[in-house]
């Protein structure tokens, strides 16, 4: 399978398709990664002469599922607000301190390209276009790197939360 041509081909309608049922930009970008990487992953698994939309399709509805339910699964109750903070919840401030802390640690460890491509899409809000012209490499390029990057980066985090 040419899956380069396959994410040039398909990457805007799933990205599309996954708006719909999400309803966030950023959420129905980075799950559409998701997808793609499910189906990089599972090539093997395709029948040949089988319908690829439909199988790409279902890759995506699977992989919005299973986000809902991690989402679902990880929201916590917490108190409102702290005291003597004005509107302040308690979520906002620990990820404005430890998540923060935590995942610039994580970054910092990560290798190039990963850590200046992650920096360029989140804190500096570029898009994938132009974090590509920054590369001199394609659209395609900027966004399977950046989730990587992503990938490592929630990899750290998984291991040290269980200790590892």
């Amino acid at each position: 399978m040419d899956f380069g041509r396959i994410y040039e081909e398909y990457f805007r309608e799933l990205q599309r398709y996954l708006l719909s049922l999400c309803r966030d930009s950023r959420i129905a970008e980075e799950l559409t990664q998701e997808t793609f990487f499910r189906a990089v992953r599972s090539a093997g698994q395709f029948r040949e002469g089988s319908d690829l939309r439909a199988w790409l399709y279902t890759i995506a509805r699977n992989v919005f599922l299973d986000q809902a339910r991690r989402k679902r699964n990880t929201e916590i109750q917490l108190p409102r607000e702290l005291p003597d903070t004005a509107g302040v919840t308690l979520t906002e401030a620990l990820e404005d301190r430890e998540e923060a802390l935590r995942l610039h640690c994580l970054l910092h460890g990560l290798g190039e390209p990963y850590k200046e491509v992650f920096h360029l899409r989140v804190f500096g809000e570029m898009p994938f276009g132009d974090i590509a012209r920054v590369f001199g490499r394609t659209e395609s390029w900027a966004r399977v790197t950046f989730y990587r990057a992503k990938q490592k980066i929630i990899a750290g985090l998984e291991e040290e939360k269980h200790g590892g």
